[in-house]
């Protein structure tokens, strides 16, 4: 497979969480978070947002956060459970991106701060409009959504590689 395919990464942090007497792994949903994935999967829907793998965190709050979102996308991608990716440093999602299958054209990772948003940041080598200054602007807050694009291989994915296609969050403050 030649190393110039076109590809794309979806970061998508997690839904408002709740904070019960329960192991932090555990932890559901708040009522917020059950309001706001589905707007996630409705924004990766009219966006033509198509992943061909979602590799999603094995924490109760990012599965709950994509098995509501996910309904709302004309296909249902392949979905792995992904144990590496709970509480993750940007280097450690970063591995995990790089042992994606070359087949994987479009990709999704659902999964926690402050590492999701350092992946978006260290990845982002360029951006599409002013998707950027909202992204540094309104950081990554529950529920954010950003887009990346680039060119080549998994295995190729570091820092500044990518140009941030686009950046969403449900509360994000009208511009």
């Amino acid at each position: 497979m030649s190393v110039d395919v076109p590809r794309s990464i979806v970061l998508v942090r997690h839904a408002k969480a709740d904070w019960p007497e329960v192991a932090d792994h555990e932890r559901p949903l708040a009522d917020r978070g059950r309001k706001d994935a589905p707007a996630v999967g409705e924004w990766l829907a009219t966006h033509g947002i198509a992943p061909g793998l979602t590799l999603c965190s094995t924490a109760v709050r990012t599965r709950e956060t994509w098995k509501l979102a996910v309904h709302h996308l004309p296909h249902r991608p392949k979905t792995v459970y992904e144990e590496r990716l709970y509480d993750a440093s940007p280097g450690e999602i970063i591995a995990v991106i790089n042992d994606v299958p070359e087949d994987v054209h479009d990709l999704l990772v659902v999964a926690h701060n402050p590492g999701i948003q350092g992946v978006a940041e260290a990845l982002t080598g360029g951006a599409e409009g002013d998707s950027l200054e909202r992204m540094s602007r309104h950081g990554f807050p529950t529920s954010a959504v950003a887009v990346l694009r680039f060119d080549g291989s998994w295995k190729s994915v570091e820092p500044g590689i990518a140009t941030l296609a686009g950046y969403w969050a449900p509360h994000e403050p009208p511009e």
